[in-house]
């Protein structure tokens, strides 16, 4: 069996000391910069594996965060993730996955498996708005940092990172209204949920400020999923007087609402735009693309990974509250563009 290079082995490659050598792996700001990529570069070329037990023990940390999101499904989710895994993977930090599938037991189980596994910190999307908030107190008792991502709980001491989806909802219904809408119905989801009631209430305001009727029959909750999208849209079809927009909180629902518009015969945009919220890869790959509010999901699993870094590296314990709201682009496409 071949034998594991060792520090030692890298030491004597480069004609350094085995204490320089381990502390360039381990980015001590006393090594300078061309030293420390000189070693990290010969310890991949050397196959070099760092002992992470050994490592934990040394420094007190496993240099491993968990994340947890509702569904790793989503692209919106997994291109948080993988912002996230883009920041901590070259400071040394491994990342565990962990789904809910939108379930509060499986939440706290989670939470539960990652303390065990002495985790340096938790980043989550929260499943459910009811969730007790004594199992993230726990975290906080054992002095665990929690970030939370697009879905939090508003906890003091606790940093997040958001978009505004207000302004991303006001944004939608505007350029429905300037697109000649005039009857504008509002595929929401579950309004427990801080995301969604924001996007509820920057559609309802958008509606108001340009003058229109506010009409609340308008409003339907229902999952992010395609089949609810089409079961909602034909209970508007059906109106003697149907809605001639339509705002969806998720891209899902959207596309669910498009498919039921063309089944009846209608034409989009013509007869009916359709605006969703998310900006899915196939909206945009679609013969009608779908115009949709983007999120920014990689620079929010990004800034999401920095609070945690500021968290961590603070010396004295003192807790850093960061509240990052990033700013929505409306991603305009056929679905919605009449003029």
């Amino acid at each position: 069996m071949k034998k594991k290079t060792t520090i030692y082995d890298i030491a004597a490659k480069l004609n350094l000391t085995a204490a320089t050598v381990s502390r360039a792996l381990n980015n001590n700001k006393k090594i300078s910069e061309n030293t420390r990529k000189l070693v990290k570069q010969t310890a991949l070329e050397m196959n070099y594996e760092q002992n992470t037990l050994a490592r934990a023990l040394k420094s007190g940390k496993s240099f491993n965060v968990g994340v947890i999101v509702p569904r790793v499904d989503s692209n919106f989710f997994a291109s948080v993730i993988r912002g996230i895994e883009e920041e901590l993977y070259p400071k040394g930090y491994h990342v565990i996955i962990c789904q809910t599938h939108n379930q509060e037991i499986l939440e706290t189980s989670n939470i539960n498996s990652l303390l065990n596994a002495q985790v340096d910190g938790v980043l989550m999307s929260i499943s459910n708005a009811k969730t007790n908030i004594e199992v993230f107190d726990s975290l906080l008792q054992k002095q665990v940092p929690l970030i939370f991502f697009d879905r939090k709980r508003e906890m003091d001491g606790i940093s997040s990172v958001t978009i505004d989806d207000f302004n991303g909802a006001y944004t939608a219904t505007k350029h429905l209204i300037d697109q000649g809408c005039k009857k504008i119905a509002h595929l929401s989801n579950d309004r427990s949920f801080e995301i969604f009631k924001d996007r509820y209430a920057g559609y309802k305001q958008a509606i108001l400020d340009h003058g229109l009727e506010f009409d609340e029959s308008l409003v339907v909750e229902s999952a992010s999923k395609i089949d609810e999208g089409k079961r909602i849209t034909k209970t508007f079809l059906e109106m003697q007087n149907r809605p001639d927009g339509i705002f969806s909180s998720s891209d899902f629902t959207a596309l669910g609402a498009i498919q039921e518009i063309k089944a009846h015969g209608l034409r989009i945009p013509q007869d009916i735009c359709v605006v969703g919220f998310s900006n899915e890869p196939f909206t945009r790959f679609m013969d009608l693309s779908i115009s949709s509010v983007d999120q920014s999901p990689i620079e929010m699993g990004r800034l999401t990974a920095q609070a945690f870094l500021e968290e961590v590296s603070i010396k004295k314990k003192l807790k850093v509250q960061k509240k990052i709201v990033l700013q929505p682009e409306l991603i305009i496409r056929k679905s919605s563009t009449r003029y």
